[in-house]
């Protein structure tokens, strides 16, 4: 076993399933994706709530709301004007497979991927939220707390988006669910002890750690 799979299995063991994503759809997962760039997720519950109330959580719907109007609804996510640009950019994408998951499906994880970050505002952690959650596409998502973790952990010193892929899609077999569950769990795991001001003392990867091992 590599140690990207030994970590897997203790942060595993510890937490258990995390059940990711929070949402109950293939396109409010896509919603909030856009809509959780700099912002927290309870912030994001409450404009994705806002689009429920109004019955517009489905793409045809949303495609027909003023972007004004829509960043009235989003306002609680903050930046809620740029999101409203970027929803209306991401659904003008959308149109042209007629709203169609399954056509969309059908791309390559590759092709697929280059058309999310053709859209104006999607950047890369957002079209690997959206390719792994939403259309369920084995595409390891990295974001800051990931970086942060396997930095202390020195099992990767880079600091490029690309290169940290690079490195968890070499050491994991392409698995949707275990990408899924393993970001989920990096993400508990930050917020619970390797936070910016790390609690190493009381963390169970302590042993295994660059960060703990040095800094106790």
């Amino acid at each position: 076993m590599n140690k990207v799979y030994e970590i897997y299995k203790d942060l595993y063991g510890f937490y258990g399933p995390q059940h990711w994503w929070p949402a109950d759809n293939w396109f409010e997962v896509t919603v909030g994706a856009i809509l959780t760039q700099n912002t927290a997720w309870n912030n994001v519950e409450k404009s994705i709530e806002n689009l429920k109330q109004r019955d517009l959580l489905e793409p045809e719907k949303l495609s027909k709301i003023k972007e004004d109007d829509l960043a009235q609804l989003i306002r609680s996510s903050g930046f809620y004007n740029l999101k409203s640009k970027r929803l209306k950019n991401f659904l003008e994408w959308l149109k042209k497979y007629n709203y169609d998951i399954d056509k969309i499906k059908n791309k390559s994880v590759t092709s697929l991927r280059e058309e999310l970050l053709s859209i104006k505002g999607i950047g890369k952690e957002t079209a690997d939220s959206i390719l792994l959650y939403a259309f369920e596409m084995p595409v390891f998502v990295i974001d800051a707390y990931t970086k942060r973790m396997f930095s202390r952990l020195g099992l990767i010193l880079s600091r490029e988006y690309d290169e940290f892929q690079d490195f968890f899609e070499k050491n994991l077999t392409k698995d949707v669910q275990l990408y899924n569950e393993y970001h989920a769990l990096i993400v508990k795991h930050s917020k619970v002890y390797c936070k910016k001001t790390p609690k190493c003392s009381d963390c169970f990867l302590k042993e295994k750690c660059n960060w703990g091992v040095n800094n106790l």
